[in-house]
């Protein structure tokens, strides 16, 4: 099982970027697949979650700009960050929890490359 994330960049303060991620291998099913984003000197939080029964969570600094959707048939989650702002540059990672293969394996937070979004003032 592996995890391909795409989709940083440099983007001015005010813009846009979408990042992705998919999930690869023989993969019956994903529960939960969320972004993380780590700062130079700072811990890595959450940035939004989606569960498989269609529940999201959101930091607090990123409601109403961020959205995540997934593609389950895909296994692929999305991230549509608007009105970005300096203090959203980060390495951003996908995650997911509880992924469960055809052939019987379990695999509980699986981390993705990570991928650089700069957002310049």
């Amino acid at each position: 099982v592996q995890l391909q994330a795409s989709g940083g960049g440099l983007v001015q303060a005010g813009g846009s970027l979408r990042l992705s991620c998919a999930a690869s291998g023989s993969i019956f099913s994903i529960n939960v697949m969320g972004w993380y984003r780590q700062a130079p000197g700072k811990e890595r939080e959450l940035v939004a979650a989606s569960t498989s029964g269609g529940s999201t969570v959101y930091a607090d600094s990123v409601k109403g700009r961020f959205t995540i959707s997934r593609d389950n048939a895909k296994y692929t989650v999305y991230l549509q960050m608007n009105t970005l702002k300096p203090e959203d540059t980060a390495v951003y990672y996908c995650n997911v929890d509880r992924l469960s293969t055809y052939d019987g394996r379990s695999y509980y937070s699986l981390w993705g490359q990570g991928t650089q979004v700069t957002v310049s003032s």
